[in-house]
């Protein structure tokens, strides 16, 4: 194996990946896996779409801070090591569809920033057990920029991304790096309403510098990057992956 390719591997890690059972998460969890690490992929799904052939699946709903606790438990007891946790689980409700906006919004921040706390809490011990940690939190464009309609999901996304900051600082000195991966419009199941919609499809399309939607499989390399001892240096930062959205000027 050349060294620049052994700076990427992820030979003998372990990988705890929440939301994947489609979408983002589903394709970071097969990525990790094709880099060589052993992952267990997490989901409220009872199984993940197109199968789990690449990597293991278990069902759990991450905001239930015992039943993930058990679980990360359960993983160290049988693999000896957690390295890396991918928090790709999330939600969004628009306020279009949500028939009580207080509640849509508490439950969005309960999914996509107070459970990702949570769940850094409890596989930090292990990482630290280990001697090695990468946590990767899923952001969004949304957590630096304004969107319409859906300010529950606008607000935990940027509040996720100052979450890594500091857990960034708070862990650094242990080891462990904290960093967030910030997708723009990528065509999954939670964004097929807007893919579908050929008008707004295009508008987002002309936003970005490269002209297109992104796939879920095009987060993976970057994922692995943040995953490996590629990163080594690389903590408390974003990382777009948005085709040149937030970066694009006139």
């Amino acid at each position: 194996m050349r060294a620049g390719a052994v700076k990427f591997s992820l030979d003998g890690r372990v990988a705890i990946v929440p939301g994947a059972s489609r979408g983002i998460g589903n394709a970071i969890a097969r990525g990790l896996a094709s880099a060589g690490a052993a992952v267990v992929g997490l989901g409220r799904s009872p199984a993940a779409h197109g199968g789990a052939a690449d990597f293991s699946y278990r069902t759990c709903d991450v905001t239930d801070r015992a039943a993930f606790a058990s679980l990360v438990e359960e993983v160290f007891a049988g693999q000896g090591r957690i390295d890396v946790l991918v928090n790709a689980a999330g939600i969004t409700l628009p306020a279009q569809v949500a028939g009580d906006p207080s509640a849509a919004f508490s439950q969005t921040i309960a999914c996509n920033l107070t459970s990702v706390f949570e769940c850094c809490r409890a596989v930090v011990p292990y990482m630290l057990n280990g001697g090695y940690g990468s946590i990767i939190n899923v952001t969004s464009i949304g957590a630096g920029l304004g969107f319409p309609g859906n300010p529950g999901y606008v607000a935990s996304k940027g509040g996720l991304a100052a979450l890594t900051r500091a857990l960034a600082l708070d862990h650094g000195a242990q080891g462990i790096r904290v960093n967030n991966l910030v997708p723009g419009y990528v065509r999954t199941a939670m964004t097929e309403g807007s893919y579908a919609d050929l008008e707004r499809r295009q508008a987002r399309a002309e936003r970005t510098m490269l002209g297109r939607w992104g796939e879920a499989d095009e987060l993976a390399g970057a994922a692995i990057f943040l995953a490996s001892q590629a990163s080594s240096y690389v903590t408390g930062t974003d990382l777009f992956v948005d085709g040149g959205w937030t970066a694009k000027g006139l």
